[in-house]
């Protein structure tokens, strides 16, 4: 068991603080508000939580829990200090950082007089970047000592809910840890022993990024959710049951499918879906802003490809993959081809290997499209990779049904090669010394 100091009393401070009393560790909480400290020192609880209170007076009896406004005593008197201070929204939606900055100069200041090395953890929700460029400086600067050498930094998202936080905090899904050296998190893991899910190593920035994409995507949901109900009841649907059935796919619906960042959706389905839905819910008058940003947002990853093309200032592009899926020949809003359609137009020379998508063997409603609509890209297609890309600068990757061996044995040092599909790490090409992933 170690000794702990917690800055900051409100709900995940005071949470914090108590369920590491409770697994045995020394815990001093630090606030300035003297009605905190006094109810804490007193074994009450300063915030309303299903059983906190008893947690708290649990382990004040049991004395391993106490509190003070003295942040040196506090600093002096542990080993791992976690800052819990609060970052509220500004008025214009900008964080509120004003209380991280004193905090750490405070306990800097301490780290003067301390000669055992000290482990600061921010566990407040802040944008990636704050542990470099605020919390680090400002204990460097006040301390005048080091990071690394003389104390370390964690950064230790917390994801708690209102009203089950002790239940959150014993039983967590994942645990994260940030850090710039293994050692420090290697230190902080040792405190999270006893927790039953996965524990992540990672980055500073990393660590502070995946609390908000937590919170992005339980407001999508919370809002996806609403729209789906709201249109629902105005077409006489009955919504609960919609929801139930959508929930008991947990092959896709429920899954970690689609969220792996990648190119623009396409296909004979989505686009055509979501329009759908849009057109419906315009003429019911209803407003589901969600819904309505969807293509959109769509359409503008596709321009990112476009522009991440351009930027690099040449003009003879190969294009591996067609179908808007590998192993199909579906050409049905494939944004691969209205990505081509944009580079011809920008004046870019286009070649395109697809194995999957040649005129030769296209029949149906795919050959005539080619035919009808885009006859100008069938007219550049070819089976053979080793032609697409012989005279090629660029090579972007639109596919996944591609063998890394046989890319790599036609691959040159000095292409270009755009990756829009992420391709697993070991099927990555590596004969091309430039690589870019579209959005990773």
């Amino acid at each position: 068991m170690g000794r702990i100091s917690v800055f900051g009393l409100g709900y995940v401070g005071t949470v914090t603080a108590a369920c590491f009393a409770h697994h045995g560790n020394e815990v001093i909480g630090v606030d300035l508000s003297p009605g905190k400290v006094e109810a804490m020192e007193a074994g009450r609880s300063p915030i309303v939580e299903p059983k906190l209170s008893d947690l708290i007076g649990e382990c004040h009896r049991a004395c391993r829990l106490h509190a003070t406004s003295d942040s040196a005593t506090a600093v002096l008197n542990s080993d791992i200090s976690f800052l819990c201070v609060g970052t509220p929204s500004l008025r214009n939606g900008k964080l509120d950082l004003g209380h991280i900055e004193p905090v750490c100069r405070e306990i800097g200041e301490t780290l003067k007089k301390k000669e055992s090395f000290h482990l600061v953890v921010l566990r407040s929700t802040v944008l990636p970047g704050t542990a470099e460029s605020i919390v680090v400086p400002a204990l460097e600067k006040a301390s005048g000592k080091r990071m690394g050498k003389d104390f370390g930094v964690c950064v230790n998202p917390e994801f708690m809910r209102e009203g089950t936080a002790i239940a959150d905090f014993l039983e967590p899904p994942m645990t994260v840890i940030g850090a710039s050296d293994a050692a420090h998190s290697q230190m902080l893991r040792e405190f999270y022993a006893w927790v039953p899910g996965r524990i992540f190593e990672t980055s500073f920035r990393s660590a502070e990024m995946v609390k908000y994409v937590c919170n992005a995507w339980h407001a999508t949901k919370v809002s996806f959710a609403n729209e789906v109900g709201t249109l629902a009841k105005e077409l006489g649907v009955d919504a609960e049951s919609v929801v139930e059935i959508f929930l008991a796919d947990t092959k896709l619906n429920i899954s970690c499918s689609y969220l792996k960042p990648g190119f623009a959706f396409g296909g004979s389905c989505l686009p055509k879906d979501v329009r759908a839905l849009n057109y419906r819910a315009k003429e019911l008058d209803l407003d589901l802003p969600l819904f309505e940003s969807l293509l959109p947002s769509n359409e503008s990853h596709l321009e990112r490809a476009v522009s991440m093309v351009l930027s690099t200032g040449k003009k003879r592009i190969a294009v591996l993959g067609l179908s808007f899926k590998a192993s199909t020949d579906d050409l049905r809003e494939s944004p691969q081809v209205q990505l081509v359609k944009r580079l011809i137009g920008e004046g870019c020379e286009i070649h395109i290997w697809d194995d999957n998508v040649s005129l030769g063997r296209l029949i149906g409603s795919n050959r005539k499209y080619i035919e009808e609509v885009i006859p100008h890209i069938g007219s550049l297609l070819s089976t053979n990779l080793e032609q697409v890309l012989k005279h090629a600068e660029v090579v972007i990757i639109g596919t996944r049904g591609i063998d890394k061996k046989l890319l790599d044995s036609h691959l040159r040092p000095s292409h270009f090669v755009v990756d829009l599909v992420n391709l697993e790490k070991s099927e990555r090409p590596t004969a091309s010394t430039s690589y870019e992933g579209i959005c990773w």
